[in-house]
This record gives structure tokens, sequence and C-alpha cells, in this order.
């Protein structure tokens, strides 16, 4: 369980690095700037941390990936007015599809 509280913070930190990335105005603001770098590196080490607990590599960066694309998506087209076409929906909807195929695969080997 703590691999997945883990394995959640790295995710949340990463997406919050990356709503920053639009405010460092191609890394032209120094806070802004570093807050992303600094979460970014932050978001691996704990990403690395999950993977020494044993976890598939290739499930644990689907999760990862996957979950802040859709977050980050819907953060978008909710607080950013980011439209979010029925095309895009069903791409994220394809790729949390994705991501379980991946999940449970891992989870049928013996």
């Amino acid at each position: 369980m703590v691999t997945y509280g883990l394995l959640a913070l790295a995710i949340t930190v990463e997406i919050v690095a990356t709503l920053f990335l639009r405010v460092t105005e191609g890394f032209t603001r120094l806070l802004p700037s570093l807050l992303v770098i600094v979460g970014y590196a932050l978001s691996f080490f704990l990403l690395s941390h999950v993977l020494k607990r044993g976890l598939n590599v290739a499930v644990v960066y689907a999760l990862w990936s996957a979950v802040a694309i859709v977050v980050i998506s819907v953060i978008g087209a909710v607080f950013l007015n980011e439209r979010l076409t029925a095309i895009q929906i069903l791409g994220m909807a394809l790729i949390v599809i994705g991501v379980l195929a991946l999940e449970m695969g891992a989870s049928t080997e013996t």
C-alpha cells in the first residue's frame, strides 16, 4: 500500500510541476522555473523508489503517465478554458483502457 502511496505522490508532484510550465514563460521566470525543475526531479526520485519496491516498470510508468495526462487535461478544460474534443476524450479513454490491460496482464504473470 505504501508503494501505491508513493506512486500517487509522484504523480501529484509531476502534475503540479507540469501545470507550472506555462507560468515559467519559457523558463524566463526564476521561481516558477525552479518549481518545475524541483517538481520533476522529486517526481522521478519518488518514481525510482516505487520501482525499487519491485513493481513492473511498464505498469508503473503507464499509470504515472496516464493519470497525469487525464488529470492535466481535465484541469485544463475546467480551469484554463482549454477545449476537450470528443476525439481527445476518446483518446484518454483508450489510454486508461490500455493501462488497465497492462495492469491485468502483469497480475496474471506467474
